[in-house]
């Protein structure tokens, strides 16, 4: 009898260790993702659901920031350069490869491998329920937001999948103006990473990747080079900003998106929702369903490969940025 309790106790015990360490990530867990069309067409759309298979939106439905880490949408793995964004014009905003016309065919828009980087450096995504409103003039840069969520470059060590929510640290942030428009790009860890804890400011970043901040400057002042022919400019010198200064800046555009989602009149930004139940455009689980059902089923045994061009490295004049700074410790 004593030694079937002792084990009794022992699987009991077990099961509750399992279950917090289930618990842990279970905000992350809790959204999966369904594809749609076919991968590599026109057609691909990558929805995402809660638990239960309910479509949810991306940007609108995931909060911003979960006991005390922030959410982030992963749209371009490491490496990749398939030009995936969360959707603004689409109903539920799912993840759609970004487009652009060559020879008057619309044809899938893949990033300029900007020699000797392959696609993007970092997990290359956004932050949901945040807004640059292209009307409010951002006063780091001077210009208006680019009418898109917050983007969030992941620095950890796993390789992320489209349409994968991560819970991040943040770290630092430097305002990008991208063809005349603010694009603030914000540096961030994944809580669960093995670095996450090494990592606590922008100052670490350099300390304990040394080039990484370099490089991310590098790329974004020449990746529109090969397809616009101008180069980027930054913001407040250049200087990358500290946690305390981007939290601030992650307020203030989670404001615009609140002010946003309060707009009767919304322009081509959809903003259907399934969560927020005291929206004007929240939308019932059967039209949720409906708008998902509408869409091409998933054919992954048609995908098409990328062009060949899509892999070959593109050669770029470099222009300096005038002293990039990094903040010194004290500063932080």
């Amino acid at each position: 009898h004593y030694f079937i309790q002792s084990n009794l106790r022992m699987i009991t015990l077990t099961i509750v260790v399992i279950c917090a360490a289930i618990f842990i990530n279970i905000e992350c867990e809790q959204y999966r993702v369904v594809h749609k069309g076919t991968p590599g067409t026109l057609s691909h759309r990558i929805y995402v659901t809660d638990s239960n298979g309910m479509p949810i939106s991306p940007f609108h439905d995931i909060p911003l920031k979960v006991k005390g880490a922030y959410s982030m949408i992963v749209e371009i793995p490491r490496w990749t350069n398939s030009k995936f964004e969360t959707n603004k014009e689409t109903k539920l905003n799912p993840l759609i490869q970004d487009t652009e016309i060559i020879n008057e065919i619309e044809q899938l828009r893949y990033v300029e491998n900007i020699f000797p980087y392959h696609g993007y450096m970092w997990n290359y995504g956004s932050l949901p329920q945040t807004w640059e409103d292209p009307e409010f003039i951002d006063p780091s840069t001077g210009v208006g937001g680019d009418g898109d969520p917050i983007d969030a470059l992941e620095i950890g060590q796993k390789v992320g999948y489209t349409g994968e929510i991560k819970q991040v640290k943040i770290l630092g942030a430097i305002a990008l103006i991208d063809s005349g428009e603010t694009d603030w790009k914000v540096l961030c860890i994944d809580i669960n990473d093995v670095l996450a804890e090494t990592v606590q400011d922008i100052h670490d970043i350099e300390i304990k990747m040394p080039g990484l901040l370099e490089a991310t400057i590098d790329f974004f002042q020449h990746y529109k080079v090969p397809s616009k022919g101008c180069y980027n400019s930054f913001g407040l010198d250049n200087q990358w900003q500290n946690i305390k200064f981007t939290e601030k800046v992650l307020e203030d555009a989670h404001n615009n998106w609140k002010f946003l989602m309060n707009q009767d009149k919304r322009g081509k930004i959809m903003t259907e929702n399934t969560y927020h139940t005291d929206s004007l455009w929240h939308i019932s689980t059967e039209k949720a369903l409906s708008i998902l059902n509408s869409n091409p089923p998933y054919n992954a045994g048609n995908e098409q490969s990328p062009p060949a061009i899509a892999q070959h490295f593109t050669y770029v004049t470099r222009k300096m940025c005038n002293d990039t700074l990094i903040p010194s410790k004290s500063e932080l």
